[in-house]
């Protein structure tokens, strides 16, 4: 009896190991299937996606669109997920050093410096992105923003889901002539103490205003910082650049003794007329928060001479993603020139597409040219997002540096 008792046990384990090492197996081996392969793998499953959660409009273009879209076309159930970056990266980071390699979290909305930690940590599938039919056929593989995300090789770790550039927005019946350029804005701030102030810079919009003022400061010769992070630089003009901040702070809103903790809590700033300007990365993301009451009608934008900082950001699959197949079927959709397109309606999100407009039917390419409509930023005026260690840097020394002198 004993014995059988034994050979129960040691069943249970094996079957339990053979458990454990196939769940290892589908997440790696899925790369190597053909996409009829993951899209059947993909059916009748559960897509957990772990994003910023603070923008009703880009909940919505999430739960009320792609949502049902994705039950309707691949029997997907897609389950929304609000976490800041920082929090699902730290998240991954301890999953891997415990060496657990089934976790929660199939999606994850990515850019920039937390790519480059995911990417260094070993914390992401694989070379996925190359097997999206939507990336070859509407996108292409040899754009900039498909290979190299703010100074780190994509190498097919994640796709790009859309781009944005850096906006200023005001209420134009506080703000008679608004500034054009860094020094402007410094001089209006000071002449109109407390309605203006900027995110924490560990917010990546915080951070965006300062990278802002970088290039400001690097005026005279913008390649010094564009085309690698570039540490002598920082630090012949490290000076000049707290001191601009610095002697903002006593103008800022409560005179610089506390700033918003997030965009979100900027915007509640605007909205509620305590300040005059808030900001974002998204030049397309105003009308609808006029439309929904939220910002005064007032409300416009304005891009800051030389330009304003593009960027791009991406969708990737965590190594230990569960349901890898529907992660991967998921993002192609979400590359789609139907999804692509409808994100771009402003009354759900607003926002700037990755598709090349070339590669498009003539009915896709009416339909984008209807919702573009005239744009705040000139192409011309968009200024190249700056290697991700620049960000690092800001919030390595800023508080040193700026709350706390």
């Amino acid at each position: 009896m004993k014995k059988f008792a034994l050979l129960i046990i040691l069943a249970t384990l094996l079957i339990a190991g053979c458990s454990n090492s196939n769940s290892e197996e589908t997440a790696t081996s899925i790369l190597d299937q053909d996409w009829q392969q993951i899209e059947e793998a993909a059916k009748g499953t559960e897509v957990h996606i772990f994003m910023w959660g603070g923008d009703d409009g880009v909940n919505s273009y999430i739960d009320d669109w792609v949502a049902p879209r994705l039950k309707d076309n691949y029997d997907i159930k897609l389950v929304r997920h609000p976490m800041d970056a920082a929090d699902f990266i730290s998240k991954l980071m301890t999953e891997k050093k415990a060496d657990k390699t089934k976790g929660t979290i199939d999606i994850i909305w990515i850019n920039g410096e937390n790519f480059r930690n995911a990417k260094e940590n070993g914390l992401l599938l694989g070379s996925f992105a190359t097997k999206l039919p939507n990336l070859q056929n509407y996108i292409g593989e040899d754009k900039a923003y498909v290979t190299n995300d703010m100074g780190t090789a994509i190498e097919g770790l994640e796709a790009p889901w859309g781009k944005v550039q850096f906006v200023l927005n005001y209420d134009s019946a506080k703000v008679q002539n608004p500034p054009t350029t860094f020094t402007e804005l410094l001089q209006w701030v000071q002449e109109n103490p407390g309605q203006f102030t900027y995110p924490n810079v560990n917010d990546f919009t915080g951070n965006a205003f300062v990278r802002q003022l970088l290039y400001d400061v690097a005026t005279n010769d913008p390649t010094a910082i564009q085309n690698s992070y570039n540490e002598q630089w920082l630090t012949e003009n490290s000076g000049r650049i707290w001191s601009v901040l610095n002697n903002l702070e006593a103008s800022l809103w409560r005179e610089g003794k506390t700033y918003p903790e997030s965009l979100a809590q900027l915007d509640q700033l605007y909205s509620k007329g305590e300040v005059a300007f808030t900001m974002a990365f998204n030049e397309r993301r105003v009308s609808s928060l006029i439309e929904d009451g939220v910002f005064p009608e007032t409300t416009k934008s304005l891009v800051l001479q030389p330009g304003s900082i593009g960027n791009s950001h991406y969708l990737s699959v965590p190594f230990n993603s569960p349901n890898a197949a529907g992660a991967i079927t998921a993002i192609n959709f979400f590359l789609s020139p139907e999804a692509q397109i409808a994100k771009m309606d402003e009354s759900m999100w607003g926002e700037g597409t990755v598709l090349d407009a070339s590669k498009l039917s003539d009915e896709q390419r009416a339909q984008l040219e209807e919702l573009s409509g005239p744009s705040v930023v000139n192409p011309d005026e968009i200024l190249p997002e700056l290697n991700a260690a620049y960000a690092d840097w800001i919030k390595e020394h800023w508080e040193n540096e700026v709350v706390q002198k």
